[in-house]
């Protein structure tokens, strides 16, 4: 491995960086205040970003994106991360899982999104199954020919901008070692389907204008053709596309990390009390130390997994000790920074608390951290017959 980046990187590093500070910055505040994103906003983002090259960045040239590979997207990723949500999503990324779209689906779906002409959403997430998939109880059954649809999904973001769904549902029952578990289906499902509602979620203290929506099933009725995968193959494509979201929140923790830490360690040479600067009291720079060093630590620990990838290396268990890791360092990151400003820390004049806040659903979605250990752990002890 080679820990200094390459000149192509280093740009996409430098450009995207640019591109957060300038066209999404300026907004920020605006969206903590009201917690909603103007679309006309949104779509300049859009604009801008396709204007620069980078809309759909994580899909295959040969589909008309970028085609980056899984380190170079992971170092866009992490510079995304210091980003409000709520306007970085409009830095377009179409989910991977779409390059499954057979022919007719690609014109349909995966090239308008590339393209930024439609923006998509993933629904596995209902309210009896979180982390259990397979405990999901929206189903889909067969008549006359079309999958009716019956259900709802929750927690599923961005939904309020998109223009179709991934859904994944129960479509049958399977025997197995294990018992009897539920054969699931992915459907690509689109915004006005008869049967099919979006509404308004609830109000998340992390991520404001980063809206979290609900999804209701009401005998949608779906052609096979809306199939994405194969039948009951639904579980098996997620393991094959999603393990990217978990790196992904890795990397935009490590960049939302590092954008608190750069308020932090000036702030320590600026401010002073008993006579002289707070960085020279033990108790403030040695938390600058412990800082640096756990951002550096989940930083090398995302980019190795990314880097196993591009080298066709299994990386299940070092991409869940990448979000694991990650994520956790950066809630105590920005507890301390908050620690460091003290009560003004706390104010919403400052982008602090929001860092705070934001901080901390990074623990719980794509996976909560037992979830990641659990993973880990599994990883570990299958060899040994554990």
């Amino acid at each position: 491995m080679n820990f200094g980046l390459s000149f192509e990187q280093q740009m996409i590093v430098d450009t995207v960086r640019e591109f957060v500070e300038k066209e999404i910055y300026p907004h920020e505040a605006e969206v903590e205040r009201t917690g909603e994103v103007p679309l006309e906003i949104g779509h300049e983002i859009r604009d801008k970003c396709l204007d620069a090259g980078y809309f759909a960045a994580n899909i295959a040239e040969e589909f008309g994106g970028g085609g980056l590979g899984h380190l170079d997207f992971t170092l866009l990723e992490r510079e995304l991360g210091r980003a409000s949500n709520g306007l970085a999503v409009f830095f377009g990324r179409p989910s991977g899982i779409l390059m499954a779209c057979d022919k007719e689906q690609q014109e349909k779906y995966l090239i308008p999104a590339v393209k930024g002409e439609k923006f998509d959403a993933l629904a596995m997430t209902e309210p009896e199954a979180g982390s259990d998939v397979r405990g999901m109880k929206c189903s889909a059954i067969l008549d006359r020919g079309d999958w009716v649809v019956n259900g709802s999904k929750h927690f599923i973001s961005h939904a309020n901008i998109a223009d179709f769904v991934i859904v994944f549902v129960a479509t049958g029952e399977e025997e197995s070692a294990r018992g009897t578990r539920k054969k699931i289906t992915c459907f690509l499902v689109d915004r006005g389907t008869p049967g099919f509602e979006i509404r308004p979620g609830y109000n998340s203290v992390s991520h404001r204008g980063y809206k979290n929506c609900i999804l209701n099933f009401d005998n949608c009725r779906l052609p096979a053709s809306q199939i994405l995968g194969e039948l009951h193959r639904g579980f098996d494509l997620a393991n094959d596309w999603l393990y990217a979201t978990r790196l992904t929140v890795a990397a935009t923790s490590v960049g939302r990390a590092r954008r608190a830490f750069e308020y932090a360690l000036p702030y320590t040479t600026e401010r002073k009390q008993f006579g002289q600067q707070i960085c020279k009291f033990q108790g403030v720079s040695f938390k600058l130390a412990d800082m640096i060093t756990e951002i550096d630590a989940a930083d090398w620990l995302t980019l190795s997994a990314a880097w196993r990838l591009d080298e066709g290396m299994n990386a299940n268990r070092e991409i869940a000790s990448a979000k694991l890791y990650a994520t956790e360092m950066l809630g105590r990151v920005t507890d301390e920074t908050i620690q460091i400003f003290g009560g003004m820390g706390l104010m919403e004049e400052m982008p602090l608390e929001r860092f705070w806040r934001d901080a901390r659903v990074e623990r719980i979605w794509d996976g909560t951290s037992e979830i990641q250990r659990h993973i880990i752990s599994r990883e570990l002890l299958r060899p040994l017959g554990g």
